[in-house]
């Protein structure tokens, strides 16, 4: 397979074309934003280890009846996936009080909820991703409700599926961010990336934060947990 131009880059990853107009390239990027873009820089080995992450939890995924954008990883960096037009809807998972929830809703975190919640923001830089309802996600012509009762039912089962995964190797899946695409043929799959980059993970036994929070928030220690993150889910 060839890489020809590229398509676009964004924050953490750049998209090239190939010689098969289904299938595109994505490069992961070590470059780290936060805060609507604010804040900026670089966390070393990220683009490898994110790339890795998710391709994995993709094939785990794919194994319990979910339909992902995945094909094959070609370098520590680079994984071939099929081209979508991404749904501009950015769906958040939450099992736990933290980040914008807490402090949207005034609660502390580290609530554990009796069932996970399901938001819906726009996607879209400039209005900075505003939380809407499914009512304003029609009304705006981003999803209809039959794609919208579909993407609800492949996140909580993703959830379903990753939460568990993820207590095994003694770690809580708090939170996280997912993008769906359609393919060619109008199928809806799960894109994008699943990585310490787009959901919080702690430590289920001492709390400690193994995602980008501690670049959110100068913690420090950044590359050491996504380092940890990567140890864990394949062993190395």
């Amino acid at each position: 397979m060839k890489k020809t131009v590229q398509m676009y880059e964004g924050k953490a990853k750049k998209v090239f074309a190939t010689d098969d107009p289904n299938l595109v390239i994505v490069s992961y990027k070590d470059d780290a934003t936060a805060l609507d873009g604010l804040k900026k820089g670089s966390i070393s080995g990220k683009g490898a280890i994110n790339n890795r992450i998710s391709n994995y939890l993709m094939q785990i995924l794919e194994k319990n009846g979910i339909k992902t954008h995945y094909v094959k990883e070609i370098s520590e960096n680079e994984t071939v996936v099929k081209k979508v037009s991404i749904v501009p809807l950015e769906v958040i998972v939450r099992n736990i009080s933290a980040g914008h929830f807490a402090s949207r809703y005034g609660v502390e975190e580290g609530i554990v909820f009796d069932e996970p919640t399901f938001e819906l923001s726009y996607k879209n830089d400039d209005l900075h991703d505003p939380l809407l309802n499914v009512s304003h996600a029609i009304a705006l012509k981003l999803a209809t409700k039959e794609e919208i009762a579909e993407i609800r039912s492949m996140a909580l089962k993703i959830n379903e599926v990753l939460k568990a995964y993820f207590l095994n190797l003694n770690i809580k899946l708090v939170d996280f961010k997912l993008e769906f695409g359609k393919t060619s043929n109008g199928e809806i799959v799960l894109a994008d990336e699943i990585s310490p980059d787009t959901c919080r993970f702690w430590d289920a036994a001492t709390n400690e934060k193994l995602d980008k929070d501690r670049f959110r928030r100068d913690m420090g220690g950044v590359e050491d947990a996504y380092n940890e993150m990567i140890r864990r889910v394949l062993g190395n």
